[in-house]
């Protein structure tokens, strides 16, 4: 029994090890060589069907399946292994490249280079790029096909988030040529694994919520220890079940609008991001990528943006560019972090950046002069209009609505006066602004957004999304939010660490002060999330700044629903909310709100980051609650008794964290087979993920580890692990990469 308990944890451990080397490995050697080496080696498949089969036996041994729902719970990780592995054994991946007016294709080309037979002939009838309404970015990609089989045929269409299943062959939208007569799409034939691992993934949701209300389980016990038995169900169920410009303009030099006439430059439409919107947006995020900051020196952000339009030999030698890195402030001779644009050119106007793509450059210095690079291009862009795409024209050939700056190619065959508005309109502007007629400068500026809806009409953005986004680019509350929930959840833990230390409360005066910072904290979170869901049109939680949003929401929902049974609930809730609000600026301050493509429009998708998101606030508190129990063990007090409550509490919280970041990963695998043709790709989100699962699975095992039965011991443990959730999210995006990146 003891040798089946050593080699069952010891196998995970080499597991988990494994899977940590590899995706270090991938970094330095690429995604090709640990897919051949180490993922798809018959080694690693035998590591997993070993660790299986052992652990199996294990269970049965200790009498585990006298419990059917916690047996159920460990037999569904085997039977989703077992599918896995039918899949890599039996099932076929790879791609069929189509053109229209060719033969129909009987063949495919498998990922390791060979060529695989199929039953039936596939013809790419048309292929078509649909496009977001007045904008030439494209929104979804649909190959019209006709397969044949034998003497009959059929028709169907192909496109992002809609596959086509014939004959147990899949067909994804993969991509295609770049003269739009061509398709490649993704095929995937794995006829008996997936069916397999989908009753995996609905045994392990059964099992979940079986284990939830087996009475002998550990769950169940530290729930009648911490008291209150129906308020913490109901909380765990819950938790798995959740889906000064004036004054600024003289110091500036006077170069710069009035704030009343930028402001009207501001409410017009422009041509941005893949989408159409406030041109105010694109001035906050102008102002935000060159100096940090949506204003500068009290300015607001239009008026920043329209004195690089309109003062452009003033603002080259303004220092508001920030630089980051000592190698780019070297190769640009300056001593602080501020830059101008004229620091960019040598005396003999030379580009000081102009070598940055040619190599030779280690990669952390090559990203720095990237960076700046890009700043030097964007605020270039702006001086010369081209970044100021305001002018929607239709192409007179075709009718399809393009947007146009004044420096850009206008459709051929255009009316002579409208051509003369586009090319001569902003050149207008700048006369007036010179004169400083602002009246005029407002009037005109008028007549440019008469011209933008007589020529969109429809395909620009409601009043209401419009006046939505001005709403939500005004509230600038993630960064002073970050910093105030930071303050209030130290404060919070030292004042609440000192009252249990000393077996007191916190106070009546002061429990209601926090309450109500909690409400107005959660109040703010949900609207602006919910003015981006309006604006957008999609659930906020698709990139990373979305994310760490959503997370810090969820830690003040669940810390403001555990406050009354764990006192520490509420600054554990401050302190994470701010945490992730602060990281949210970190990458992006002031993210590109953009439509999205079908296929991140699934729901799927969004429960799988509702669900991962939880989990981590989860594990954040655990992480918390550890640095609570040692800062009590450190005072020398007698606090025995509140370290343990604090150790059956996170071990509470244990089960609905792994729970949902299990469900979280496994539902990201149906809607990432859905949309792409396959549950896995070893990417090193998921590999991360995967590896915080393994990690945090082990706490749960008391009965068999009983190290983690020690209080202390789980603390220190708790703190540890979520450095695994640390890399997963942070690691992943800033060091490792991979398609999940952004997240």
């Amino acid at each position: 029994m003891k040798l089946l308990k050593t080699a069952s944890f010891s196998l995970i451990g080499v597991i988990i090890v494994t899977l940590m080397a590899a995706t270090v490995i991938e970094k330095a050697k690429g995604t090709g060589y640990v897919s051949s080496h180490i993922y798809g080696s018959a080694s690693f498949v035998a590591l997993w069907g070993v660790t299986a089969a052992i652990s199996i036996i294990y269970l049965i041994r200790r009498n585990v399946h006298k419990r059917p729902w916690t047996f159920m719970l460990h037999a569904s990780f085997v039977i989703i292994i077992c599918g896995a592995g039918i899949t890599h054994w039996c099932g076929e991946q790879g791609t069929v490249h189509l053109r229209t007016g060719d033969d129909a294709v009987t063949g495919f080309v498998r990922d390791d280079g060979t060529t695989a037979v199929m039953p039936f002939g596939i013809r790419l009838d048309r292929f078509a790029v649909a496009y977001y309404p007045g904008t030439r970015s494209p929104m979804d990609f649909t190959s019209s096909v006709t397969v044949t089989d034998g003497t009959s045929s059929l028709t169907a269409d192909v496109s992002m988030n809609d596959i086509f299943t014939h004959d147990g062959y899949r067909f994804y939208q993969s991509s295609y040529d770049s003269d739009m007569g061509g398709s490649t799409l993704a095929v995937s034939h794995d006829p008996w694994g997936i069916g397999v691992t989908y009753t995996g993934y609905a045994l392990l949701l059964l099992s979940i919520i079986g284990f939830m209300f087996e009475r002998k389980s550990d769950f169940r016990n530290l729930i009648s220890r911490l008291g209150q038995k129906r308020r913490l169900m109901a909380l765990a169920a819950a938790v798995l079940l959740i889906p000064g410009a004036a004054s600024a303009a003289d110091d500036i030099g006077g170069k710069v609008l009035p704030a009343p006439v930028a402001e009207e430059f501001g409410k017009l439409y422009v041509y941005y991001g893949g989408r159409i919107c406030p041109l105010e947006t694109l001035a906050r995020d102008f102002t935000a990528k060159l100096c940090g900051r949506e204003t500068y020196k009290g300015l607001t952000a239009e008026q920043v943006f329209t004195g690089w339009m309109f003062y452009y030999n003033y603002w080259r030698r303004e220092p508001i560019i920030k630089v980051k890195g000592s190698k780019a402030r070297q190769r640009l001779g300056i001593d602080g972090r501020w830059a101008c644009l004229s620091d960019f050119f040598t005396v003999t106007n030379g580009y000081k950046l102009d070598d940055i793509m040619g190599g030779g450059c280690p990669p952390a210095d090559a990203k720095q002069l990237r960076e700046a690079d890009e700043k030097f291009n964007l605020a270039s862009m702006a001086t010369t209009g081209a970044l100021v795409k305001i002018f929607p024209c239709r192409d007179p050939a075709d009718g399809t609505l393009g947007w146009y700056s004044q420096a850009d190619d206008l459709p051929a065959g255009m009316e002579h006066a409208q051509w003369v508005f586009v090319r001569s309109s902003l050149n207008y502007v700048s006369e007036l602004v010179a004169q400083r007629d602002y009246d005029k400068v407002i009037e005109v500026v008028r007549k440019i957004g008469e011209y933008q809806a007589k020529e969109a009409g429809t395909a620009l953005p409601s009043p209401g999304k419009t006046a939505a986004e001005r709403i939500y680019n005004r509230i600038d509350a993630p960064r002073a939010l970050g910093i105030a929930l930071l303050c209030v959840g130290i404060i919070g833990f030292m004042h609440y660490c000192r009252a249990m230390s000393r077996q007191r409360n916190v106070g009546r005066a002061a429990d209601a002060t926090y309450l109500i910072m909690q409400c107005f904290a959660l109040a703010l979170l949900t609207v602006t999330l919910g003015l981006r869901w309006y604006i957008a049109g999609h659930i906020p939680m698709s990139n990373g700044f979305e994310t760490m949003q959503f997370m810090a929401w969820c830690a003040l929902l669940l810390s403001l629903a555990a406050r009354r049974r764990f006192e520490l609930a509420v600054p554990f809730g401050f302190t994470t909310g701010g945490m992730a609000v602060m990281v949210s600026m970190m990458g992006e301050s002031n993210p590109q709100i953009t439509p999205l493509m079908p296929v991140l429009s699934s729901p799927l998708l969004s429960i799988h980051v509702v669900m991962v998101m939880v989990s981590y606030a989860l594990f954040a508190f655990m992480m918390l609650d550890g640095v609570a129990a040692i800062a009590m063990a450190l005072s020398r007090r007698d606090c025995d008794a509140q370290i343990r409550r604090l150790a059956d509490i996170s071990r509470l919280l244990a089960y609905p964290a792994v729970f949902s970041l299990a469900l979280g990963i496994f539902i990201g695998a149906v809607w990432a087979n859905i949309s792409w043709g396959r549950y896995w790709g070893w990417d090193p989100k998921e590999v991360w993920a995967l590896i915080t699962l393994l990690i945090y699975m082990t706490c749960l095992h008391r009965r068999s580890l009983t190290v983690f039965r020690e209080p202390m011991f789980f603390h220190m443990f708790s703190i540890l692990a979520f450095v695994s959730v640390a890399i997963t999210y942070f690691g992943v995006n800033f060091i490792l990469g991979g398609m999940h990146s952004y997240a």
